[in-house]
């Protein structure tokens, strides 16, 4: 009875997700027309998307990723912008079972880092080439908000020296965009970390399902469903203009949680005027001391990971789309083309794993352990522009602003020129001589396809980059 009262109180009307993921296939009219519908870049209905979720035939599957393509190269072009995940904690109030922070875990270390470490972590990234962080960590009371607003302000103080081109000066590199990936606050909270700076602010929902979640949340201030469910709700009320949502395939029937993921956008845009900033992905992967990762209740193959991919780009044409390195790297390379925009680098997922060779309080097991510089180097093979960009947030381009950018397609006249000045820096301070050669190669043929209006910046800003100046955007 407790369930069906909150499913009666919450936007999300749970016997059309139920109904929706199980329809059939569509007929090859209607699949057609449905892809065709996607190319406008408008984005689908749920039960479009649903449609396409059931697609089971070889030749339907590669259309849909074909039509994912192309709606990501349409939107945000080549680049793909690059973060590292910063854990600051593994401590732990909840007992989710999927996870290797849960509470009652004792095969794990726990650590919370001090500022001081924090700041060698932060440096460590930077000496890496990152600009882009987002810091984590389980829910704890240590984890208060005075704790995470000095660790903000810690990250962004941070400055190092780079610079290994020869024939160039050194630089100076700093942070230029925290996100942050924190349990549910009250709008106060959000107000703080608005105040602070932060760029998105990120949840999960983990799934929408309100009897799965009771039964993967057990213990702790997460296992209230509801409380979870509205805190992007609270978090824009706070000021925050960019949220990410998200759901771990693997917990319930994938086709539920995508219809989930996007229900919760629709509610967010008819909510606020703005839908997510951005929507991740990620599936379960094997952790200490947390059974149920070792055999997920309910595991998405890679094909149908492809496919869920696909439909959440095709219906939101205009979010960002995370993967990290839970994936392997040979997955995550095919992914790329079919919607990815944002992707982590050279991750560690315990309090201090940069510079440390232990992992002993790992959240879960990476499957993408390559470098940063590993991870560029395929990215040049593959054609993508290495991205580093924080352009938009600092020009005032978010929340709403940047969706009216992204929804027609022109954030690109930004994201393309700005990527490709944070590539050549990349370059020059941090690139081997053979990352070099082929790096500057690319950029030199990706230069062409600039739009016209940006191309008189790109060519002043990549000369002020070659002289040594840093940071100029769009």
């Amino acid at each position: 009875m407790a369930v069906l009262t909150l499913k009666q109180k919450t936007f999300l009307d749970y016997p059309k997700l139920e109904d929706l993921s199980h329809v059939d296939p569509p007929d090859e009219t209607t699949f057609q027309r449905i892809l065709k519908k996607a190319r406008d870049l408008h984005g689908l209905s749920t039960e479009e998307a649903a449609l396409l979720l059931a697609c089971r035939e070889e030749e339907q599957i590669r259309l849909l990723l074909e039509t994912a393509r192309w709606i990501k190269n349409e939107i945000y072009g080549k680049r793909l912008v690059l973060f590292a995940p910063l854990y600051t904690s593994n401590y732990c109030k909840n007992d989710c079972l999927y996870c290797a922070f849960r509470r009652s875990n004792q095969q794990i270390h726990r650590r919370q880092l001090t500022l001081e470490e924090i700041a060698e972590q932060t440096r460590i990234l930077l000496q890496q080439g990152h600009k882009r962080i987002l810091l984590i960590a389980g829910e704890s009371d240590l984890h208060s908000i005075p704790y995470t607003l000095d660790a903000i302000r810690t990250c962004y103080s941070v400055t190092v020296p780079v610079g290994k081109r020869e024939g160039t000066k050194t630089h100076i590199a700093n942070i230029r965009r925290i996100n942050v990936e924190l349990a549910p606050l009250e709008i106060e909270g959000y107000r703080a970390l608005k105040k602070a700076q932060i760029g998105t602010y990120v949840c999960f929902q983990e799934t929408y399902d309100p009897e799965l979640y009771q039964e993967m949340h057990p213990v702790g201030p997460k296992a209230d469903y509801r409380y979870r469910l509205y805190c992007m709700d609270r978090a824009m009320e706070g000021g925050i203009n960019d949220v990410g949502i998200g759901a771990l395939f693997g917990l319930g029937p994938y086709r539920y949680d995508v219809l989930g993921l996007l229900e919760h956008a629709r509610h967010l845009e008819e909510s606020f005027g703005c839908g997510p900033h951005t929507v991740s992905i990620p599936r379960i992967e094997p952790a200490v001391g947390a059974p149920l990762s070792q055999n997920p209740p309910a595991p998405v193959s890679d094909t149908d990971f492809k496919k869920l991919l696909a439909v959440i780009r095709i219906a939101l044409p205009y979010t960002g789309i995370i993967l990290t390195t839970r994936e392997t790297a040979q997955l995550r390379q095919e992914l790329f083309a079919y919607g990815v925009s944002q992707i982590s680098a050279g991750s560690k997922t315990d309090p201090g794993g940069y510079g440390s060779h232990e992992e002993e309080a790992a959240q879960f097991t990476l499957g993408d352990t390559r470098s940063i510089e590993e991870v560029i180097s395929s990215l040049i093979d593959d054609g993508y522009v290495p991205s580093f960009c924080t352009g938009c947030y600092r020009r005032g381009r978010v929340g709403a602003d940047f969706m009216d950018l992204a929804k027609p397609g022109l954030i690109k006249e930004f994201c393309l020129p700005n990527g490709l000045v944070t590539f050549a820096e990349y370059l020059y301070d941090f690139a081997s001589s053979p990352m070099q050669e082929k790096g500057f190669s690319l950029l030199e043929t990706l230069k062409k396809e600039a739009p016209p209006k940006a191309r008189a910046f790109l060519d002043t800003a990549l000369e002020k980059t070659a002289r040594g100046e840093r940071d100029l955007y769009l």
